[in-house]
């Protein structure tokens, strides 16, 4: 009955969980017929960013400033700035105030990426959650990340991320914000996943981001370059509101509401599980998943939720989980559904009725060998001490057959020796009560 609730909520909250895709519209925000652009590169001096997998994030965000403002550079009617050329240390409330000084229309602040556990993967924006510079960011953040996308990434979101006063808490969009400025934050990939390592292991792919940067911020702002001999002039952008806050950015800190999974079918010979995988979200998208089939002791490494879309917050309610098992084991699974801020449901878990069998001992369900398979040799069984050293096993039945022997033996011994403890209590207590009655019988 609970999972047929679960279910119908499902159906309930599917408006919810396919909105649909983003419609073209004009840039919200309103700028002048000169463009400034400052660029950010992330870290710098003392504070080197992440450093994982022998990266240093301070060298590799100027690279791709570098490369970013070179090609912007090369964009009519533009003025590009970097907040810091030199490895230098910067507060955050220096770099907004340098972007005030040149009356930046934007500023984009380069960084790359890593986990705590190393098992998130993909591109995001962070972008402030109020309006109207939440819309900003929102329609800039969908094109850079739809061309993350054609790169191979996954897309982890348009997102904003909430202090504990409820402020935008990373301080470079708090601080330019309250200067009237608007900002993002471009994480390009995670630098400690094997899935990201292969697009930023090269100075050549960190100089590809700053292009891919720069292309994005000309869409956003409709540039044209004579010297690239392209127009962006009448780029239309995903639709937003200037004022409100786009749902698809709100911050989530509560886990996905449903997580379920059904079983599909079964392949033992084959060793192949099928279970139907369904999750919900009614705060953000599903975005990853993991499982585990040993009942939920390990768990895989994350996977990417299929067909999820962070951009328009849509993603399917259910997939198919194709499973190998190994010989030999009876599978106890358990999946994980992980939404965009990294937040998990676990499912109820599927227990195999059987275990997979080995591949010496590929018995059909009625414990026969396949067809076409030499019967094993029947070792009879000998007394203790008495059966030979012939190197020869008992198999799998006559096992069953002495094990069940001895446990009826053991039981008619245990109720063998209940009855006569029962026949000696009964008796005593018949003695004293004869005792008893010759003594009361007796003259005082």
């Amino acid at each position: 009955m609970y999972k047929i609730l679960l279910t119908f909520l499902f159906l309930l909250s599917g408006c919810l969980l396919y909105p649909g895709k983003a419609c073209a519209a004009p840039r919200l925000q309103d700028t002048g017929e000169k463009t400034v652009i400052v660029i950010d590169p992330g870290h710098g001096g003392e504070n080197r960013g992440t450093i994982e997998y022998d990266h240093d994030e301070k060298l590799m965000t100027m690279t791709t400033a570098m490369a970013m403002y070179e090609e912007l550079l090369l964009y009519d009617d533009v003025e590009v700035y970097l907040t810091h050329t030199e490895d230098v240390d910067m507060s955050l409330k220096e770099r907004a105030e340098f972007a005030e000084s040149v009356e930046a229309d934007f500023l984009f602040s380069i960084h790359y990426n890593a986990s705590e556990n190393h098992e998130l993967f993909g591109s995001e924006i962070w972008v402030s959650s109020l309006a109207p510079f939440n819309g900003y960011g929102y329609q800039f953040g969908y094109e850079f990340l739809t061309d993350m996308r054609e790169k191979g990434l996954l897309v982890r979101g348009v997102k904003t991320r909430l202090g504990s006063g409820g402020e935008d808490y990373y301080g470079i969009i708090r601080e330019a914000v309250n200067l009237e400025i608007p900002a993002v934050i471009i994480e390009h990939c995670h630098v400690d996943h094997e899935r990201d390592i292969v697009y930023c292991d090269s100075e050549e792919k960190l100089k590809e981001f700053g292009r891919a940067d720069a292309t994005a911020v000309a869409k956003y702002f409709q540039l044209k370059s004579s010297a690239l001999d392209v127009d962006y002039s009448d780029y239309q952008l995903a639709e937003a509101d200037s004022g409100s806050v786009m749902d698809v950015t709100m911050a989530d800190s509560t886990e996905p509401d449903i997580c379920l999974i059904d079983f599909r079918e079964a392949d033992y010979e084959n060793g192949s599980l099928s279970l139907t995988v369904s999750a919900a979200d009614y705060d953000s998208n599903i975005l990853y998943y993991n499982y585990s089939i040993d009942g939920g002791r390990t768990f895989t490494p994350w996977e990417a939720w299929p067909e999820s879309d962070t951009l328009t917050g849509s993603y399917p309610d259910s997939f198919t989980l194709d499973l190998s098992i190994p010989p030999g084991v009876t599978p106890e699974v358990m999946v994980r559904a992980y939404n965009t801020y990294g937040l998990y449901k676990e499912s109820n878990p599927y227990v195999s009725p059987q275990a997979y069998p080995k591949e010496e001992e590929e018995l059909t369900v009625e414990g026969q060998l396949p067809a076409g398979e030499p019967k094993a040799e029947v070792v009879p069984v000998m007394g203790a001490g008495e059966q030979e050293e012939t190197g020869q096993k008992i198999d799998m039945y006559q096992f069953v057959m002495i094990c069940l022997a001895a446990a009826f033996v053991m039981l008619v011994v245990l109720f063998g020796f209940q009855y006569i403890s029962y026949r000696n209590r009964k008796k005593r207590r018949l003695q004293r009560r004869n005792e008893e009655g010759i003594h009361r019988n007796q003259q005082r």
